[in-house]
């Protein structure tokens, strides 16, 4: 599994925040639909720091064991 690293997150548009997380303030992941490379994630609180893009598959699996409950 291979990974990439946008190192300024703020320089995509478009990041919505992921229906997994929760409503606490503050405690938010964000997602990109629609890159090319695949999924990028980032934490909200730090909207200039690194996101990390993960592979179409590799987001998928992980998708699948949140909704298991095995994350």
């Amino acid at each position: 599994m291979t990974e990439h690293i946008i190192p300024d997150a703020s320089t995509l548009s478009g990041w919505r925040k992921s229906s997994y997380s929760g409503n606490e303030s503050g405690s938010c992941v964000e997602v990109l639909d629609g890159h090319p490379s695949g999924i990028p994630v980032r934490d909200s609180k730090n909207p200039h720091g690194a996101a990390l893009v993960f592979q179409w598959a590799s987001w998928g699996h992980f998708l699948g064991a949140l909704k298991q409950g095995s994350v």
